[in-house]
């Protein structure tokens, strides 16, 4: 007979960090199609705001992957990212390479993540 003491716990997740949802979120705007091949995180700080700078690269392979990375390129500027304790300041794309033979595409963007307090 086996008797239990109280609730079961869920297993433990480590906890994710403001860089790993990033990428998450980014991909997640890419709709899935885009894999993250590069990033670089920077702290930032002003008088008033504390934060990190995100340096990031995504290659989308194949055509259909290709329009999913043109649609991202328009979204990105205007998105608004749902990270825990974090607001996205701002996000640009900073530079786009296209490869016909195979089809694949590179994007390089910037974003600013401010701590919500």
């Amino acid at each position: 007979m086996r008797i239990e003491n109280g609730p079961r716990k869920p297993p433990h997740r480590a906890r994710r960090n403001p860089a790993e949802r990033l990428r998450d979120a980014l991909i997640a705007l890419a709709g899935g199609r885009a894999t993250v091949i590069a990033h670089g995180e920077k702290s930032w700080a002003s008088i008033t705001f504390a934060g990190s700078r995100h340096q990031v690269e995504l290659a989308f392979e194949g055509p259909e992957a290709m329009e999913a990375g043109e649609l991202f390129i328009t979204l990105l500027p205007d998105h608004e990212f749902a990270i825990p304790g974090q607001l996205v300041a701002d996000a640009t794309v900073t530079a786009v390479d296209h490869r016909l033979d195979p089809p694949h595409m590179r994007v390089s963007c910037e974003l600013l993540l401010l701590e919500e307090s």
